[in-house]
């Protein structure tokens, strides 16, 4: 079994044709300047013109005279591309440049074109190094699970070891099985079934094990495939992107022979479950390959291949022959091309699919990198591995990082490419985890994996000032302000809150984990407490009273442990309900007063309201190995779980829709959360009602959301750096006894980064409403609410933000006021623009109401028509004739007309005699005592006990008034008809 020698196939990915040079020619010149285009007979002519015996100064060019007579020489191009090529030059500004410098600058340009092609084509490499020894028996496989940012891998012994985006060893599981002893176990595989997520392990006991990464146990076998016709020693699988359904599983087993397995229904389950069997059963089921074979299971389908008589099927494209063969795999009659220079026999290879470039690992422990294209080895790296003999190498490569892992035995080792120099603009060096707006300086503030606060301008980009090691290595998880937004609170994955200023000094430092590591999620400012939850079933506090020294502990949460998994997310509304959402999508409404919980919220509320075990309460707060406790992006690694999952309904993001009034008369909802399976759900806590729901993202495991001040629109954004705006305002705003699944108005749709958005932020500037997002790409975007780029923090060219959308809080926009004014147009264009001006300010007029002029009744179809109505006569009255006067500032809509010549007026009488009104006069001093009004006479409003009072006590109030009316008019009734009778007796 030795797998150095053997012979193996891997698969080429095919890659674009490339454009010949006939092609590539005509459409060169296309962004290129001139100096780019210039061929060896163009430079040669240029170099006889600097010979000219007309030039003065002998051999030297004036810009003009560059210009004019390389133009002329050259007869391609246009003469303002050589008065740049001049400037280029000229860098001195003397005025005169020589076929010297002329020359000097093209090698220095070519250097550094040529420097720039190298760094892009070549990876450049960090020095290799060694994690930490788990596994005392060979590595069988490395791989990544996408969406959760983790790396698993396996040993022959079953051991799996799970490690972090950082490399650092987070847990190892022991896998067995039923069939062998522990010592007898021998693990041969490993694949990661991405759209189930779910993991697929091969033992030599002849049986393929599916273990559910979403169950609350440790590591829960859901299927079994058993008494399999060889051992199988690889593993691969497919599955359709458009439909998660659709998956294929191919396996390789001793006997040369390959195995496939197509399910067609691998979301709702990969094999037939018994009539009496659920998944929620937590049992294993047992599959006979027989089964498969023979079609009894519906779902799912067999393939098989036996062109390999008893050869070891395995990936690789070469063998002993020292050469590396590449195969068109539509046409196998000879090799498409042979890769030589190898000077041992190849163990295996591995395709780069972005950079059209292949790995290959040698018996001699050299590594290669080999351009395709040209089939070439471009790079040769020696010297830096493991200094053993005999050994057994796993090769994996992780393409989104850029990580090269190679195991050497039970050793394993990685490669780690250095950042490219490309075009992307970057704003920090490792990913950004949060961003905050601060609205007193005018400041976004962001922070990322690598423990560094970065200080931005919002109205030009320009960065301030920047923080780094905050938290020494641990990675910044959130961040919040306090009231006065002079301070900032940083939550770190080392499980401490620290709390700055803006000038870099810590004044506090918050034990949230209690010296343990672990991952804080939010971070919840109060007036009297600060709240810290992410890694335990209970709330942290910390009340402002205790803050007397540098090290702060927590205090004790009266309400205890109340959720039945880990706290994610809280959400706080004036003046006492606060509500905290778990990984299991259960919501608890506390009373942050007396710190007791009300009621609880769930999706789902048998699931809610069913009990669990001592045992499952225990183990709640261990997260699976695809999840995390995270409220950032690294939550699940498929955006397809199982129906049952708890993940379906984990909350990662909770708010409050404060700006909404009258929510207790009106019904309507109060509270949004969003989290697992792309969903958004609509609550009214008052109600304990699921109001609305509506999946945001199909095919994404988690959501990140923010929405903005005015509660008019919803941001959201998923794991593949996709945004959607939403309207809401008119979104589940009246009480219904059916939630509504409906989704609301989508305004737009963008994608401003290339990976998973970690955080979202809102803020106005110029009236303009922005989004800020972060990427785990490293990058922090601003855009409109229409998805329209203003640019990267971290840019060279810094921006301006001008009135690109100023209908962003108003709830018309100007596609309703264009069409209110479209037949009112002025006769001539500097009214027609007085006109627009006018419409703007009328707008802004409507946008800029006080919040204590809501009511519902505007808020329905009639009060809007109302209101729209009214601006519209407003318009009309006032572009109607030729009023409109071509004037600007705060009177510039007045009528004024030129004033008539008057006849000459005679003076008043205090203007002739001034000493009769305005002479001296003696101030009497009054001693009289000053009466101050009474209270009644100050008040200026009716005292409004709905306003003070809650709901539940004006209506029991009320019930009771009436309740005293009723035994009043019965029982003057009574004594009515007694008087009747006492009169007629």
């Amino acid at each position: 079994m030795n797998s150095q020698t053997s012979p193996v196939i891997e698969r080429q990915p095919s890659f674009p044709a490339l454009p010949s040079e006939e092609s590539s020619e005509g459409g060169r010149h296309l962004g290129e300047s001139i100096e780019n285009r210039l061929s060896i007979k163009d430079f040669t002519e240029i170099q006889n013109l600097f010979k000219s015996p007309e030039l003065n100064p002998p051999e030297c060019m004036s810009k003009e005279e560059f210009m004019e007579r390389t133009y002329a020489a050259m007869r391609h191009g246009a003469k303002e591309e050589y008065g740049d090529l001049f400037d280029k030059i000229d860098v001195s500004r003397e005025g005169f440049i020589d076929w010297d410098k002329l020359t000097s600058f093209m090698l220095l340009e070519l250097y550094e074109k040529d420097e720039r092609v190298k760094s892009s084509v070549i990876p450049q490499w960090k020095d290799i190094r060694s994690l930490p020894l788990i596994h005392k028996e060979n590595i069988q496989k490395v791989v990544y699970l996408k969406g959760s940012c983790r790396y698993v891998t396996l040993s022959k012994d079953g051991l799996l070891g799970v490690w972090g985006e950082n490399l650092k060893l987070q847990r190892s599981l022991r896998i067995c099985t039923d069939t062998v002893k522990l010592k007898d176990l021998w693990a041969t595989s490993l694949v990661f079934l991405a759209n189930v997520n779910k993991i697929a392990v091969a033992f030599t006991s002849k049986e393929i094990c599916f273990y559910d990464l979403s169950s609350k146990q440790d590591l829960f076998c859901q299927y079994k495939l058993q008494v399999l016709p060889a051992t199988p020693v690889c593993m691969d699988y497919w599955h359709n992107p458009d439909d998660g359904n659709d998956a294929i599983l191919t396996f390789g087993d001793v006997n040369g022979k390959v195995q496939a397995i197509y399910f067609t229904a691998a979301i709702i389950s990969l094999f037939e479950r018994p009539v009496n069997s659920t998944e929620d059963q937590q049992t294993t089921l047992y599959i006979p390959w027989k089964e498969v074979v023979g079609g009894f299971h519906k779902c799912c389908s067999t393939a098989k291949h036996e062109l390999h008589d008893n050869n070891w099927v395995r990936q690789a494209t070469a063998g002993n022959d020292h050469k590396i063969c590449l195969w068109n795999p539509y046409v196998v009659s000879k090799p498409t091309g042979i890769l030589q220079g190898n000077m041992a026999s190849v163990i295996t290879v591995k395709f780069i699919a972005s950079r059209k470039q292949l790995f290959s690992f040698s018996k001699d422990k050299v590594l290669r990198v080999w351009d395709i294209h040209h089939q070439v080895c471009i790079q040769r790296i020696a010297g830096i591995f493991p200094k053993t003999v005999e050994f057994h190498l796993s090769f994996y490569f992780c393409e989104p990082h850029g990580r090269l892992f190679l195991s050497f035995n039970n050793q394993l080792s990685v490669l780690e490419m250095k950042k490219e120099a490309s075009k992307r603009v970057t704003s920090h060096e490792k990913p950004v985890t949060c961003v905050l707006y601060n609205f007193t300086f005018k400041q976004v503030i962001s922070s990322d994996t690598g423990s560094t606060i970065t200080f931005w301008m919002i109205d030009t980009g320009r960065k301030i000032k920047q923080f780094s090691g905050c938290h020494g290595n641990a990675e910044i998880s959130t961040m919040a302000l306090d009231a006065s937004e002079t301070r900032l609170l940083t939550g770190s994955t080392d499980g401490t809150v620290k709390i700055w200023d803006f000038n870099g000094h810590c004044h506090h430092k918050l034990n949230a984990g209690r010296d343990r590591t672990v991952e804080i999620s939010q971070i919840l400012v109060l007036k009297r407490t600060i709240l810290v939850v992410g890694w335990a079933r209970e709330i942290t506090v910390f009340r402002l009273n205790t803050f007397t020294q540098y090290l702060v502990q927590p205090s004790e949460w009266k309400g205890g442990v109340q959720h039945h998994d880990d706290i994610l997310c809280a959400a706080f509304l004036p003046p006492q309900s606060l509500v905290t959402g778990s990984y299991d999508g259960e919501m608890i409404v506390w009373n942050n007063n007396t710190e007791n919980a009300s009621r609880k919220l769930h999706p789902d509320p048998p699931k809610a309201w069913s009990s669990k075990s001592d045992s499952q309460l225990h183990s709640a707060g261990k997260r699976s190995i695809s999840s995390s406790s995270s409220g950032r992006y690294t939550y699940s690694s498929s955006g397809f779980c199982s129906a049952e999952s708890d993940s379906n309904n984990t909350v990662t993001r909770l708010f409050f829709l404060g700006a909404r009034k009258h929510i207790s008369a009106t019904g309507g909802a109060n509270l949004v959360s969003c989290g697992g399976s792309g969903y958004v759900r609509f609550w009214n806590i008052f109600r304990n009602q699921l109001m609305g729901e509506f999946q945001a993202h199909e095919g994404q495991s988690f959501i990140v959301m923010t929405i903005e001040k005015t509660n008019k629109y919803l941001i959201t954004g998923d794991l593949d750096g996709w945004i959607k705006v939403w309207d809401i305002q008119e979104y589940c705003t009246d009480y219904i006894e059916n939630k509504n699944v409906d989704p609301p108005p989508l305004v737009t749709s963008f994608q401003p980064h290339s990976d998973c958005v970690t955080h979202i932020e809102t803020c106005t500037q110029n009236r303009c409403l922005l989004i800020l997002s972060a990427s785990a790409d490293c990058s922090l975007c601003v855009s409109d609410m229409f998805g329209n780029p203003v640019g990267i923090f971290g840019q060279e060219e810094h921006w301006r933000i001008e009135q690109r959308s100023l209908i962003a809080e108003g709830d018309g926009g100007l596609e309703n006021i264009q069409e209110m004014t479209g037949d009112l147009t002025s006769s001539n264009n500097e009214s027609a623009v007085q006109s627009d001006n006018l419409a703007l300010e009328l707008l802004n007029e409507e946008i800029e109401e006080l919040p204590f002029k809501n009511s519902p009744w505007e808020n329905t179809v009639l009060g809007r028509k109302y209101r729209r109505n009214g601006l519209k006569e407003k318009l009309h009255s006032n572009f109607i004739g030729n009023s409109v006067q071509h004037a600007i500032g705060t009177f510039s809509l007045l009528n004024i007309s030129s004033l008539r010549e008057t006849a000459e007026m005679s003076k008043p009488d205090f203007v002739v005699n001034p000493d009769k009104y305005f002479g001296e006069k003696v101030e009497e001093n009054i001693s009289e005592i000053v009466e101050f009004p009474t209270f009644p006479e100050t008040l200026k409003a009716v005292f409004d006990e709905g306003s003070l009072f809650p709901r539940e006590i004006l209506e029991r109030e009320q019930e009771a008034k009436q309740l005293n009316e009723r035994m009043f008019q019965e029982s003057r009734i009574k004594r009515n008809k007694k008087t009747t009778r006492i009169i007629e007796k």
